[in-house]
C-alpha cells in the first residue's frame, strides 16, 4: 500500500498554470545542474528526515537503452559511475542504499543522465521522479516542517492523491521464482539438449549472455545478479529464423554472446563485445518500404541478412521483415526465435 500523504515538488510556481494544470511560466524543465536542483535534494532529504528514513530500496531499476527519451542527452556510465562500479553490481532490484547515494541518484535522474529507478522504503516512503523535473514524494507521516522547508528552499509542495510513478503489478505476463524447481528444469533442459543459452537482464534495458552447460551452470548461477529477470533459450543453430520486434542475438567465435537491435538504417551494429558488419539489410528494407508505399499497403517479406562476426566470416542468416507501411516507414528488428515455445521466464 503506498504511503498516505504524498506531495508533488517542482520548480513550477502553480499561480503560472492554467485550468487544465499546464504550467506557461519562464521555468525550463531540465536541471540547472545548481541552485535549483541542489534545492529539490534538500527538499527531499527534509521529507526522509521527517520520516526518520536514512536508507532506501531501489525499485526496478533501468538504464538507457536504443532509444533516450529524456530532455538532456545520456552520458556514459548512465550516471552511475562513481555511484556504482562498471558493471552496475548494487544497482538492481531490492538493493538498498544509503540517503546520501539515494540522493546522488535523484541528481542523476534530474539530469536525464540514463538511470531511472524508484527509491522506496516499503510502504512509509517513496521517492519517483518524473519528466519535466517532477518529483514526487510519499510518506506515511504529513511532515508539515518538510513541506514549511520545501517552500523555504523556493520550490512548490503540492499535496497529490497519489504518485502516477507507483509500481503497479499488473499485465498479462506471469513471472515465476527462479527457484530450485526452476534450476531442476534447467537441468532437465541441459540433460537433453547439452547447453542452452541465459540472458540475464540485471537492469531495465541491459543484459548479460551466458552459455549453460553441465558444467557451467553452478558457477553461472552464483554469479547472476539479485532479482534478475531470466530467460533460457535453445542454442542458437545455422538453420535459426529470425524475426522482427526483438535484438539479435549473436554468438562471437570466441564464444561470447551479444545481444543488439538492428534497424534499417544501420550498417555497423555495435555491442559492447565488439560490432558486426550487417551487410545488405539497409537497401532491402528500402525497397520493401517503396514498395509498401505504391501499393498503400504494409508489406512483409523474407530476406537475407549476411552478419560478419568478429573472425570476419560471412555467415548468412534468414530474416522477417515488417513494420513497412503504406507511408514507407520501415524499420527491421532481429530475434531468434526458433525455439520462442521453450523460453522460460524467472524472477
Amino acid at each position: 500500500m503506498p504511503p498516505a500523504f504524498v506531495h508533488r515538488i517542482t520548480k513550477y510556481d502553480p499561480a503560472d498554470r492554467d485550468e487544465h494544470g499546464h504550467y506557461f511560466g519562464a521555468e525550463v524543465a531540465v536541471s540547472d545542474h545548481g541552485p535549483v536542483e541542489a534545492a529539490y535534494l534538500a527538499a527531499i532529504a527534509a521529507f526522509a528526515e521527517a520520516s526518520g528514513i536514512d536508507r532506501l530500496e531501489i525499485r526496478e531499476p533501468t538504464v538507457t537503452g536504443l532509444v533516450h527519451f529524456g530532455a538532456e542527452p545520456p552520458v556514459e556510465g548512465h550516471g552511475l559511475s562513481g555511484l556504482f562500479p562498471a558493471d552496475l553490481a548494487g544497482f538492481h532490484d531490492g538493493a538498498e542504499v544509503p540517503l546520501p547515494v539515494a540522493l546522488e541518484l535523484v541528481r542523476v535522474m534530474l539530469r536525464d543522465e540514463g538511470a531511472w529507478c524508484r527509491l522506496e522504503a516499503g510502504d512509509i516512503f517513496t521517492v519517483h521522479v518524473g519528466w519535466d523535473q517532477y518529483v514526487y514524494v510519499g510518506s506515511a507521516e504529513p511532515c508539515p516542517d518538510a513541506v514549511a522547508r520545501t517552500r523555504e528552499l523556493g520550490l512548490f509542495p503540492e499535496p497529490m492523491a497519489a504518485s502516477p510513478y507507483a509500481l503497479e503489478l499488473e499485465g498479462p505476463e506471469v513471472m515465476r521464482a527462479a527457484d530450485e524447481e526452476f534450476w531442476e528444469e534447467v537441468n532437465a533442459e541441459l540433460s537433453s539438449r547439452h547447453s542452452v543459452l541465459l540472458e540475464e537482464a540485471y537492469v531495465g534495458n541491459a543484459a548479460r549472455w551466458h552459455r549453460l552447460t553441465p558444467g557451467t551452470l553452478g558457477a553461472v548461477r552464483a554469479g547472476l545478479s539479485p532479482r534478475a529477470l531470466l530467460t533460457v533459450w535453445p542454442e542458437l543453430t545455422p538453420d535459426d529464423r529470425y524475426n522482427a520486434f526483438g535484438p539479435l542475438r549473436v554468438l562471437h567465435s570466441d564464444g561470447r554472446l551479444a545481444s543488439r537491435q538492428v534497424f534499417g538504417s544501420d550498417t555497423v551494429a555495435r555491442t559492447m563485445q565488439g560490432q558486426q558488419s550487417v551487410v545488405g539489410a539497409e537497401a532491402a528494407v528500402s525497397d520493401l518500404a517503396i514498395q509498401a508505399r505504391k501499393e498503400r499497403m504494409q508489406r512483409e517479406a523474407q530476406l537475407r541478412l549476411g552478419l560478419r562476426h568478429l573472425d570476419g566470416v560471412d555467415r548468412q542468416r534468414e530474416v522477417l521483415v515488417v513494420r513497412c507501411r503504406p507511408n514507407g516507414d520501415a524499420l527491421h528488428e532481429v530475434i531468434d526465435v526458433g525455439h520462442v515455445r521453450d523460453a522460460v521466464r524467472a524472477r
